[in-house]
């Protein structure tokens, strides 16, 4: 086999879970070849580099071998090899984001408590009295 879908390939090589998710993300642009968007039914073949978007994380990989069939994890990583590149950039972008502050942790006072509900329930019903006082 000389070459297959790339929607066939990244199934094949564990990118993605099913076909169907591979094939909306070439559909997406998550997906492309020699730097270029293409459809799901471009025929990639082996030496051909693809930058693939998994969420924030970004690979660049060279095809190394074909297959149209999912076989087990050790395998499908035969499939591809990651360039130096991309491995330094994942890396540097899983560890910026490891050292990057949680924004939840920035709020100072968050969402009350029940106590201060019940504490600003009172303060509505003494505005709003009924009494003349």
């Amino acid at each position: 086999m000389q070459n297959t879908r790339i929607d066939k390939w990244l199934w094949a090589a564990r990118f993605f879970k099913t076909r169907s998710l591979a094939t909306d993300e070439v559909n997406l642009g998550r997906v492309q070849w020699e730097g270029r968007d293409v459809k799901p039914a471009k025929e990639v073949k082996a030496g051909d580099t693809l930058t693939i978007w998994q969420g924030k994380v970004k690979r660049t990989v060279e095809v190394l071998l074909i297959s149209e069939q999912r076989g087990p994890a050790p395998v499908a990583q035969l499939m591809y090899a990651e360039t130096p590149e991309s491995i330094q950039q994942r890396l540097a972008a899983a560890e910026q984001q490891r050292l990057s502050p949680e924004p939840a942790h920035a709020i100072a006072g968050g969402r009350p408590t029940k106590r201060d509900r019940r504490a600003l329930q009172t303060g509505w019903n003494e505005r709003w009295s009924a009494s003349l006082d």
